[in-house]
């Protein structure tokens, strides 16, 4: 599926650079998620995060509803997949922000804590990975 990917990936920048060049604010979805739900008070103005929030799943259900259902694996365990959550929002506040943010915004402005951020994002998935595959619970 790697015209499929393309395409995604063209969206996600093109999205990140109307947000930057339209609103002057990057498109870190933690950050858009956290003012959206009343978690933090700075960033974008509410409506513009909510707006964004809310799309990112709806977007997913026109993909659905066009293309049809994509295949998609998850553990079957709902505490696995709270456990990961909480996880996944702990290290987003403590990293001032998250892969979305780091990886597609930073990067492409070439921030330097972006750059360390998403080395560390990617060097703990492939040891993540390496780890429960070794441990035999590889999805």
């Amino acid at each position: 599926m790697p015209l499929q990917g393309l395409i995604g990936g063209l969206m996600i920048g093109l999205a990140a650079a109307i947000m930057l060049l339209g609103n002057g604010r990057i498109a870190g979805v933690s950050g858009l998620a956290a003012r959206a739900t009343g978690l933090s008070r700075s960033g974008a103005p509410w409506a513009i995060a909510a707006a964004f929030t809310v799309g990112l799943p709806l977007g997913a259900a026109l993909v659905m509803m066009t293309a049809g259902t994509v295949e998609t694996r998850f553990p079957t365990s709902v505490t696995t997949l709270v456990v990961g959550g909480l996880i996944v929002g702990v290290g987003t506040r403590l990293g001032s922000g998250c892969t979305s943010g780091h990886g597609v915004c930073g990067m492409s402005r070439l921030s330097p804590r972006s750059l360390v951020a998403t080395a560390t994002f990617m060097a703990a998935g492939f040891a993540t990975v390496a780890v429960v595959d070794a441990l035999g619970f590889g999805w």
